[in-house]
């Protein structure tokens, strides 16, 4: 008799914490599932985005739809040859801005490629050239 006198003090939360779990879970998977296939329509940014840099030491660098890469008016033979005209100016300058302006038909890796040769050289200034909002 002596059982059934004792009261209950505590609450068995397993169950609970099993149905927060599957939750997560769910919550989890859907928004992977959703973040996937997204389709997006680059460049394009407004006018906030931009941000004043001093003109003469901006190094510009442009990409073409055909994969050309220009150093300012001066077209690159290769990525080697852009990497070391950057380094011949981080010698000189050693926080230059860069900017990378691609065509929106370039293909991606040519971009992704420049900007490894930025990352390797240590700039860390680096800007993304896009069309304002009409």
């Amino acid at each position: 008799m002596q059982a059934d006198s004792k009261s209950y003090d505590d609450i068995n939360v397993t169950p609970m914490v099993d149905l927060y779990l599957v939750l997560l879970l769910i919550f989890i998977i859907m928004t992977t599932a959703g973040v996937q296939g997204v389709k997006v329509n680059l460049p394009k940014a407004s006018a906030a985005a931009a941000k004043k840099m001093d003109a003469p030491k901006i190094q510009a660098i442009t990409v073409d739809n055909q994969g050309t890469i220009k150093l300012g008016a001066t077209q690159m033979a290769s990525l080697a040859d852009l990497e070391s005209k950057l380094a011949a100016v981080k010698a000189q300058t050693p926080d230059f801005p860069a900017i990378v302006r691609g065509d929106s038909q370039t293909q991606y890796q040519v971009i992704m490629d420049v900007l490894d040769v930025l990352g390797r050289l240590g700039v860390t200034q680096v800007g993304l050239a896009t069309k304002g909002p009409k």
